[in-house]
């Protein structure tokens, strides 16, 4: 399970806003997130808030999770008015261990809340082993038009290293059958990084990728968390811990076979076959819009306000069995911080972000070592060259 949140100050008990937070909400886009916290198994790697059955203990479940989530939701229907609702998206979590009705009776009841916009993005996340074509016709059938798969790796070896648990074709194979379900946009997710993983291991996973026929692929390099089972393992000495060098050259591997197939990056870690295929949801994150998260531990921004639920299940249930908010604690963003926050996620974006919202001396230092386009940067914009996407962590050091 994760960390600990951070204190904040109280969030007030009806969760009410500042005004001024308040005041233009939805102005550059609302979302709403929905924190799904079970999982049928924890993998290794895993340091998300989400809770096997043996660790949820009383208090909680999800035959009754839908109906808590809607509490939350009623509670704060009065809080703010957005214009619409752009993009839902359910996390987890393994959202889809729910019942496929119950996560419709939670978009239905956001929609009767604040109201889905014309052509709104509903995504959910689900792993492999959890849907089945009778489950996705039920889903697409009650709204949600984009899924997000976790496959990981094609590699068996990998996958058990990474303590999944479906076999190594179901993730391709789920991304048909949703195709076939009528969902208009799916992705896959692919983990790259895992000791033991080869070069062509990875290959392997790249080509079931562009063969699935999706239309949007996430890949991102393994990070091991404190706390979590690999990091114990780690430190044993029974598994290695990950190759920089290695993560690299995964990464450039990803590149060539993505973009060979018609994919095209717009965010450092996220590639798509048409700009329709991008992930509106997180693209909303990226740049700056509004989201309300509803269930535990969820985060949330509205207007410069930054908040946080309580995490456990259990805890969140009783807080809204009281009639009170969720909310553990929350941060009124300064400017500085908004300005911090917008320069390192639009580094990360292929629109990149305008100079004269950077640091000069860095932009120019990242400019000479070959890792921002200097075309971009004759128009006035820094966007990201190959090489600075491997390097994207120092570039945003460097110009914020």
């Amino acid at each position: 399970m994760a960390g600990a949140l951070p204190d904040g100050e109280p969030v007030p008990l009806d969760g009410s806003l500042p005004p001024a937070a308040t005041a233009a909400v939805g102005k550059n886009g609302f979302a709403v997130y929905v924190h799904v916290p079970f999982c049928a198994s924890r993998c290794g790697y895993c340091d998300f808030n989400t809770y096997t059955s043996s660790e949820l203990g009383g208090g909680a479940s999800r035959e009754t999770y839908a109906d808590t989530v809607l509490q939350e939701l009623k509670l704060v229907t009065n809080v703010i008015k957005p214009p619409k609702v752009d993009t839902v998206f359910f996390g987890g979590g393994t959202p889809t261990l729910l019942a496929a009705d119950d996560l419709g009776r939670i978009l239905a009841g956001i929609d009767d809340a604040w109201g889905l916009a014309p052509g709104a993005e509903v995504t959910t996340e689900a792993n492999p082993e959890s849907v089945d074509p009778e489950y996705l016709r039920r889903l697409r059938g009650h709204g949600f038009n984009r899924i997000s798969l976790g496959m990981q790796s094609a590699a068996p070896g990998v996958l058990r290293i990474l303590d999944r648990k479906h076999t190594a074709g179901r993730a391709p194979q789920a991304a048909r059958e949703a195709r076939e379900a009528g969902f208009e946009h799916v992705n896959l997710d692919l983990i790259y990084g895992t000791p033991g993983e080869t070069a062509d291991d990875f290959a392997r996973s790249l080509r079931a990728v562009v063969d699935s026929g999706v239309d949007h692929v996430s890949a991102y390099a393994l990070i091991v968390e404190d706390g979590t089972r690999m990091a114990g393992r780690m430190r044993r000495g029974e598994i290695p811990y990950p190759s920089d060098d290695v993560a690299a050259d995964r990464y450039l591997a990803a590149e060539a076979a993505l973009s060979e197939a018609g994919f095209g990056w717009y965010e450092v870690s996220n590639w798509a076959t048409s700009d329709e295929a991008r992930c509106r949801h997180n693209l909303l994150y990226w740049t700056g819009a509004d989201w309300w998260g509803l269930g535990p531990g969820a985060h949330s921004h509205v207007g410069g306000v930054r908040w946080w639920n309580v995490k456990h299940p259990a805890t969140y249930a009783g807080k809204l069995l009281e009639g009170v908010s969720p909310g553990q604690g929350r941060e009124l963003l300064s400017a500085e911080d908004r300005h911090v926050e917008d320069v390192m996620l639009r580094v990360r974006l292929r629109e990149g972000i305008a100079l004269d919202r950077v640091d000069q001396v860095g932009a120019k230092q990242a400019l000479a070592n070959g890792l921002l386009d200097p075309h971009a940067y004759e128009d006035g914009i820094l966007t990201l060259t190959l090489r600075g996407r491997l390097l994207a962590d120092a570039v945003i050091r460097d110009v914020v």
